[in-house]
């Protein structure tokens, strides 16, 4: 990048990216970000939650008065106090005037007049109940969208020769629906100072993403315990929406001050 990036820039980043709204040009530079620094995952995440917050809609009914009232308001202004259809609109006298003649030929009844009028009121009155049943309906298609579930991926890692501990367990639950998973580490041994743990996610060569030159994503940085462990909840790329894209899953040791240069050989692994 040929100027640093401000605090505020980032932000409109992280909205654009959750909101799949960035140009190829800025998802490849907020991808550059995340992979210098990981911690951005969780600003992603939050703001993911926010925007499902946002569109979580309490479920509602169309109000019991809706229907009543409509056919109400039609029937009051179809029920106008007028004699007849044949009465007119009242002309001077001297009926036999051929000019009043001619002109009440074209006078239109004033009951079918009122009716009309009547029909239209209602017309408006119930389109104004219809958009409010449409928005309703649309509130119930978009909770429905949202409850619609979509099955986690599961990844159990392997050892490798190069995995530190025999009995060491790594397990990755990703729920694609909300971009989330579940880590949950067992018996890998804590490291020396200035090492870490990273979790990445293989894509096929050529995907349509942001890679290092493993073709590997950036996932989680993470630590274990004295006991080995670590479970947590954590963020994961979009492109586990499409399960065809993604290659591996797996762990590596790294370097703390540069996770991102992605330098060693997995010591645990799932192929897919």
């Amino acid at each position: 990048m040929t100027a640093p990036v401000t605090p505020d820039q980032i932000e409109l980043l992280i909205a654009g990216y959750v909101l799949c709204d960035l140009s190829p040009e800025e998802a490849a530079e907020f991808e550059q970000l995340l992979r210098d620094n990981p911690a951005l995952w969780d600003a992603v995440a939050e703001a993911q939650a926010a925007l499902e917050q946002t569109f979580s809609v309490e479920e509602q009914a169309p109000p019991a008065y809706l229907k009543p009232s409509i056919l109400s308001a039609a029937q009051v202004l179809q029920q106008a106090v007028i004699p007849s259809d044949r009465e007119t609109i009242a002309s001077p006298a001297n009926p036999d005037n051929p000019a009043m003649q001619a002109a009440n030929s074209n006078v239109i009844p004033l009951r079918r007049w009122q009716r009309g009028m009547g029909a239209a009121a209602a017309v408006l009155i119930a389109g104004l109940g219809i958009s409010n049943i449409v928005l309703w309906q649309s509130l119930q298609t978009l909770q429905a969208a949202r409850r619609t579930t979509i099955d986690p991926l599961v990844f159990t890692l392997e050892r490798t020769p190069l995995t530190p501990t025999p009995n060491a367990s790594v397990r990755v639950m990703v729920d694609p629906s909300d971009l989330e998973a579940t880590l949950d580490i067992k018996n890998l041994p804590p490291l020396a100072e200035g090492e870490v743990y990273v979790l990445w996610t293989v894509v096929k060569p050529n995907a349509p993403v942001t890679t290092d030159d493993k073709d590997a994503i950036l996932t989680q940085v993470f630590r274990v315990d004295e006991r080995g462990q670590f479970s947590q909840r954590i963020a994961v790329p979009p492109v586990f929406r499409d399960r065809g894209l993604v290659q591996a899953v797996a762990v590596t040791i790294e370097d703390a001050k540069a996770p991102q240069k992605h330098l060693a050989k997995p010591i645990l692994i799932q192929r897919i």
